[in-house]
């Protein structure tokens, strides 16, 4: 199994150009599944997730093609609306096939997720969703299983605020009889990419990056080329490694409008941030100042730099107070982080940091995809070596990782 070993102590430097977003490309290359015309999406990036969803929708009869970071999918021969448990227990993102299926097909027998290493993630909100739509949906044998001669109009409110749930309805919603609305839903800059993408293959819809979102159905899709959004996380991770090791960076082909709570704590932790059309410039200090937060959906604080701001808060000036509020088992990675001299006290949701002046390098383990994240970014300012195991998980979100970080001077490579 590949570890990664970094040698820390490197100020990072230089520029390096940012990939696309994974959880804006698998909702998207799932709504090629809406149309019988070919799609085409450019600057998807080569993540092992992003492969995974290419051999399930290979499976049920779609037309893969890829050359670089453009993927063309061709679903008018899809023969088999079905998403097996081999394939989706490897990635949850999976599920996104369900609302697509039902609506240009009638049907889907889709295996539910299963477990999650941060927590549960219920898909009961996709369900009521498209029973309200008048699906017949039945969980049975570890699957839904849902039916319907065509979907129709309604009125849909989510009882909590839910990325893919919001996706998956929004995609069903594009081929069913009438109105859609749907309240409370997600407003994350992915659901609005994922509607842009809809809107160019003929999808009839208002209201995306707010929290009611209305989409008027038509009989059908067609063929339409879409470019994935930049990886908003990928370019936070980034800037937390530039700016714990008080380097220099300039990420180019993103955007600091993804990511304005997170800048805005880099920027009260002495960082100095310049935003640029399509690139993002930061400069971080000899030391940084320790910042509070408590993530909660778009447009606040992200779950998924939690992890990373802890890792830099535990070498930073002052003592920090972190609140998860999303997931119930996402401080994981403070185990690890205490390997290499951390300071972190754990309460329930809240972690209370106290930075230190130095962390030590040592063997660590990965526990899921962002926590491998702050342990690289923990390791590049630790004295020594760190050992990372475990990084399967960093496959799965982060493109060319060791190249672009050693583009940036770390020294790091991966062990076989």
């Amino acid at each position: 199994m590949d570890k990664l070993l970094i040698e820390g102590g490197t100020r990072l430097s230089g520029e390096i150009a940012i990939s696309g977003a994974k959880n804006a490309a698998l909702p998207i290359l799932c709504a090629a599944l809406l149309t019988k015309e070919p799609v085409t999406f450019t600057n998807v990036p080569r993540l092992n997730d992003i492969g995974t969803l290419l051999r399930l929708l290979e499976q049920m009869g779609v037309k893969v093609s890829r050359d670089a970071d453009v993927v063309t999918l061709d679903a008018s021969g899809v023969d088999n609306p079905v998403a097996s448990y081999e394939m989706v227990k490897t990635m949850r993102a999976s599920i996104l096939v369900l609302g697509p299926l039902v609506a240009r097909f009638g049907e889907a027998r889709v295996s539910l997720p299963g477990g999650c290493a941060i927590g549960a993630r219920p898909v009961d909100q996709h369900i009521k969703g498209l029973q309200a739509m008048g699906a017949e949906v039945k969980v049975e044998h570890g699957y839904v299983h849902a039916k319907v001669p065509r979907l129709k109009g309604a009125r849909l409110f989510t009882d909590m605020v839910t990325v893919t749930g919001t996706e998956n309805l929004m995609m069903a919603a594009c081929l069913a009889d009438g109105e859609t609305v749907i309240e409370n839903a997600a407003r994350e800059p992915e659901v609005v990419d994922l509607a842009n993408c809809l809107v160019a293959m003929g999808a009839r819809i208002s209201g995306a990056g707010g929290d009611v979102i209305r989409i008027q159905g038509v009989d059908a899709l067609h063929g339409a080329t879409h470019r994935v959004m930049p990886d908003r996380i990928e370019t936070g991770t980034y800037l937390c490694a530039a700016a714990v090791t008080g380097g220099e960076v300039r990420l180019t082909g993103t955007s600091a409008s993804y990511l304005d709570s997170v800048i805005d704590k880099l920027m009260d932790a002495g960082c100095e941030v310049t935003a640029e059309r399509d690139a993002i410039r930061l400069k971080g200090p000899a030391r940084l100042a320790a910042v509070s937060l408590r993530t909660s959906p778009y447009p606040a604080f992200p779950t998924d730099m939690q992890a990373q701001f802890m890792a830099i808060n535990a070498v930073a000036d002052g003592t920090s107070i972190i609140r998860e509020t999303i997931f119930e088992n996402r401080f994981m990675h403070a185990v690890e982080l205490q390997r290499l001299g951390a300071d972190i006290r754990i309460d329930g949701n809240t972690a209370v940091v106290k930075g230190v002046a130095k962390l030590e390098g040592a063997t660590v383990m990965a526990t899921d995809l962002r926590a491998s994240a702050s342990l690289i970014i923990a390791g590049l300012v630790a004295e020594g070596e760190t050992t990372i195991e475990r990084i399967y998980h960093l496959d799965r979100g982060y493109e060319r990782l060791e190249e672009k970080l050693s583009a940036l001077g770390a020294r790091v490579r991966r062990l076989r």
